[in-house]
């Protein structure tokens, strides 16, 4: 449970996110979200990133503009987010309307020691977002907010930028699929591709 009051528990957080997700297609960002995912329910229309950090708002973009029909969210860290800073441009000119980044905002690195982060240091990532051109920005502390994100996820109206803010309390791993050819055709069979 969460350490600190006014911010969320990182575990309930994602599970109630991802609850009742329908076809939503998900992409984790490096480390602990990925952790929090898989936590979440495993589930073959996830993709868990391993060793890509800074590219996970750009592989969601890539997934939302090749298939437009499906919503994609994509759900990283703010240390991961901060070190690609840069997508957020991109996404923002893209306007894929299916697509949402959601940062799970603690203020610190968690996968090199829990150094203070931009974040923890002050960078507001909504801010940022916004500045880019998100059209749709939330910042969430508390369950109900994560409710209404959930909704939002269904709806073609975005790009949306999610920051949601979570506890640094500890979380312990839990660990999703580390094989990539393995988590890549099993996405690609899960889109109805053809898997080689």
């Amino acid at each position: 449970m969460t350490s600190n009051p006014g911010l969320l528990d990182r575990r309930d957080a994602v599970k109630a996110l991802l609850a009742d997700r329908g076809d939503l297609l998900v992409v984790s960002g490096l480390g602990s979200s990925s952790y929090d995912v898989f936590d979440a329910g495993e589930h073959s229309g996830n993709f868990y990133l391993w060793g890509a950090m800074g590219g996970a708002a750009m592989v969601g973009l890539g997934l939302a503009l090749a298939q437009p029909k499906r919503a994609v969210a994509v759900i990283t860290g703010d240390g991961e987010q901060l070190m690609g800073i840069g997508s957020l441009l991109t996404v923002a000119a893209k306007k894929p309307g299916n697509l949402s980044i959601i940062v799970l905002d603690n203020g610190h690195f968690g996968e090199t020691g829990m150094q203070m982060s931009h974040s923890g240091l002050g960078a507001r990532l909504e801010v940022i977002a916004s500045g880019a051109g998100f059209p749709s920005i939330t910042e969430i502390g508390d369950l109900e907010g994560i409710a209404a994100l959930r909704r939002k996820l269904q709806k073609f109206e975005g790009p949306h930028f999610a920051r949601i803010r979570i506890s640094s309390a500890h979380v312990d791993r839990a660990l999703p699929p580390r094989d990539g050819v393995f988590l890549k055709n099993r996405f690609r069979g899960h889109l109805g591709l053809p898997v080689n």
